[in-house]
């Protein structure tokens, strides 16, 4: 459902994302990896068709987003790192402008609401104005307004900053949910211990190229054997081991 064939994005002489090619598919959740400056915010953005990409494409449900945006878009739910909300509106109004953008009616989107507000625990705070919540509580409105038209492909960037605890876990819980039920997510975190629950695949960019590929269970075994040491796959190793050791073993 997510396809990325070539993507490259530079700057004059600064290249920010290098050749890029992998897919998502139906039920597939994608740990998009990599340090601070890989070039995964700036892939994201060029996947959502808010950045133009020097080469490549990017189709998102069989569209392209460069030549039918708005078809891909409808498709498609986005978190951005930093997401924009009305202050002046309520929760449920929030909801609702989403809803109309997208042209989920009036009946739909009162259904859809309510369900979405209640799994991420906002329903008691459907009423009140969205400057009046905190950033934990924006970040879950925020995603609630990414689902208010059941898309098929949903692309968060960040999605965990800000939550507490028990909102993590709600989170954990939701995209489990909607990998059950179909949905392709493209998932770019910080939060490894949240990849690594979530994830069947992993991802890793690297100074904009992408250096592994796989399920947790290919790159575990990957990085035992870069590192030399003859470790058994098989043994506990975290993501962020592999995560470490496989940038480690880049030239």
């Amino acid at each position: 459902m997510i396809r990325i064939d070539g993507l490259r994005k530079t700057y004059g002489a600064i290249v920010a994302v290098d050749g890029l090619s992998l897919e998502v598919g139906p039920g597939t959740v994608l740990g998009f990896l990599g340090r601070n400056g890989a070039g995964k915010t700036t892939t994201i953005r060029m996947m959502m068709g808010l950045l133009e990409p020097t080469a490549g494409t990017v189709v998102l449900g069989g569209h392209d987003i460069r030549r039918e945006p708005e078809a891909a878009k409808a498709v498609t739910g986005y978190l951005p790192d930093h997401p924009h909300l009305y202050d002046k509106l309520t929760g449920h109004e929030y909801l609702a402008f989403v809803a109309g953008l997208y042209g989920v009616s009036r009946r739909e989107t009162r259904q859809r609401a309510a369900s979405l507000l209640a799994e991420l625990d906002l329903a008691p705070h459907a009423g009140a104005l969205v400057e009046t919540f905190s950033h934990g509580m924006r970040q879950r409105l925020a995603l609630a307004g990414a689902l208010i038209h059941r898309p098929r492909i949903l692309v968060l960037d960040e999605p965990m900053v800000g939550l507490d605890p028990q909102g993590a876990l709600e989170l954990r819980r939701l995209l489990q949910r909607l990998a059950r039920e179909g949905v392709a997510i493209f998932l770019s975190t910080h939060s490894l211990s949240v990849a690594e629950d979530v994830s069947t695949h992993i991802a890793i960019l690297d100074g904009g190229r992408l250096v592994a590929l796989g399920t947790f269970d290919e790159l575990r075994a990957r990085a035992c054997a870069a590192g030399g040491n003859g470790r058994d796959p098989a043994e506990a190793v975290s993501l962020e081991d592999v995560f470490l050791g496989i940038l480690g073993s880049q030239p």
